[in-house]
């Protein structure tokens, strides 16, 4: 095991979000990833054009509950359901935790690609398909669109590779600097990075296009970019 930062250790090819991470975790993924909170703040917004007091809204790899939490007090005044996934039980627990105040957002353990979805309004993944093997990545896109009522929405955050090498060394090498910014050592950052190997495999813009448009999704828009993350708002 290795330090990544934020008291958390990985080995080589080895990342999990399991046993203690969930302790830290919210310190270390605001960190790691640029405009973390206006990501949150922006699908917060979105959802006013979705959520209804009828709807159903999931949030696929809900970590510690932080955006379902903001999801729910966002939309406080509607009778919406927020419900939340994810494959760890710490997780799922402080996500539990902080959502207590609210009878309609919730966390389960479970896993998107055999879980059982309803008709749904609005779902987001913020920086989770990205984590699960790219063989499954289609079934999974297709159960969304096939969950969504029409006019829902598929609100996709991730990380993504550049269209050629110039551009991903480019990128590479500007959130590496990110990451000497918010604190990280050499260690730390080369350490996380190879926690990674074989654990998120980010597709390209062009790729994530790819699986929506393969899964039925006409309307795409990116919603948010900043160096390689990117967020799509994906309309049925």
């Amino acid at each position: 095991m290795k330090p990544v930062g934020d008291s958390i250790g990985a080995g080589n090819a080895a990342w999990t979000f399991g046993g203690a991470v969930a302790d830290t975790f919210d310190s270390h993924v605001e960190k790691s990833i640029p405009l973390y909170h206006e990501g949150h703040r922006l699908v917060t917004q979105l959802s006013d054009f979705f959520v209804s007091d009828e709807s159903t809204c999931y949030e696929i790899g809900c970590s510690t509950g932080k955006l379902l939490h903001s999801l729910a007090e966002h939309n406080r005044n509607k009778a919406a359901q927020f419900i939340g996934f994810d494959l760890e039980p710490a997780m799922v627990d402080k996500a539990n935790a902080r959502c207590k105040d609210f009878d309609n957002a919730s966390a389960r353990v479970e896993d998107i690609i055999t879980a059982e979805l309803e008709p749904t309004d609005m779902v987001v993944a913020y920086y989770t398909i990205q984590f699960i093997k790219p063989k499954a990545r289609q079934l999974v896109f297709d159960k969304i669109y096939n969950a969504l009522n029409w006019g829902g929405a598929f609100l996709l955050f991730e990380k993504v590779r550049a269209p050629d090498a110039r551009f991903q060394d480019i990128t590479t090498s500007l959130y590496t600097d990110f990451k000497i910014d918010q604190g990280y050592n050499d260690e730390e950052i080369l350490s996380k990075t190879r926690s990674l190997k074989g654990v998120m495999e980010p597709f390209s813009t062009q790729g994530n296009l790819d699986l929506l448009g393969r899964a039925g999704f006409v309307d795409v828009m990116t919603v948010s970019k900043y160096i390689c993350f990117e967020g799509f708002l994906a309309i049925k």
